[in-house]
């Protein structure tokens, strides 16, 4: 019996990880608008098993597209999912908040399907001809994770501040000072993925290109004939 046969990518390990997480996100949502103390834990497990279906697929040779889909849309619905609720919060900033919404998906889309279109294994394979900013933000997994890490501690902190200032440090609210250190990190990122929406718009235009020059060549050559 072939490899082909005998595999189930649904069931690989990575993706059964990736269905955990998406429970916890949608128990998650349900209880954030009342209760934030099952909200939080749902919504931090679900961000920290992010990490682990990656070892995993590494560890298994379990790397697949749909696996990198899967990851990449819980990624993307979790943090969405928050964002709403802060919308619904803070009004007064419900069009940042809509903003980076619409940036963090659209152009995190944007790349993954223009990778896909190129024939790539993962939306993490950069090349050199690509952007600078994108290979170091892709190869180097401490950087990833300090940007992924202090982008989700930003929007949990405004969450959290909603319900309780929390502990304090210094005579602050320990919420507050996690939200003020980490905001930069969450602009930075939201800049990151508008250079997400650059690369891939530059990528699936040579795509377009290449493949208009390979459909003259086949008309010119049907002509000429």
């Amino acid at each position: 019996m072939s490899l082909l046969e005998t595999e189930n990518v649904y069931l690989f390990i990575p993706n059964l990880i990736g269905y955990a997480r998406i429970i916890l996100a949608v128990i998650s949502f349900y209880f954030m608008p009342t209760n934030y103390v099952i909200s939080s834990w749902c919504y931090i497990i679900s961000v920290l098993l992010d990490a682990l279906d990656g070892h995993a697929a590494r560890k298994y040779n379990q790397s697949t597209k749909f696996g990198a889909m899967l990851d990449q849309l819980t990624d993307r619905c979790g943090t969405m999912g928050l964002l709403v609720t802060l919308s619904y919060f803070y009004p007064k900033y419900m069009f940042w908040f809509q903003l980076s919404m619409s940036v963090d998906v659209a152009c995190h889309w944007f790349y993954l399907h223009t990778t896909i279109l190129q024939g790539k294994t993962s939306h993490k394979f950069i090349d050199m001809n690509e952007n600078p900013i994108m290979h170091i933000y892709y190869t180097n997994r401490k950087v990833l994770g300090f940007m992924c890490l202090f982008n989700e501690l930003f929007y949990a902190a405004l969450y959290l501040l909603y319900f309780t200032p929390g502990p304090t440090f210094l005579g602050i609210s320990l919420f507050k000072l996690i939200a003020l250190v980490s905001a930069p990190v969450a602009i930075v990122k939201t800049l990151i993925s508008i250079i997400h929406g650059i690369v891939a718009s530059v990528n699936i235009t040579t795509i377009d290109t290449k493949e208009r020059e390979a459909a003259k060549k086949v008309n010119d050559g049907k002509k000429a004939e």
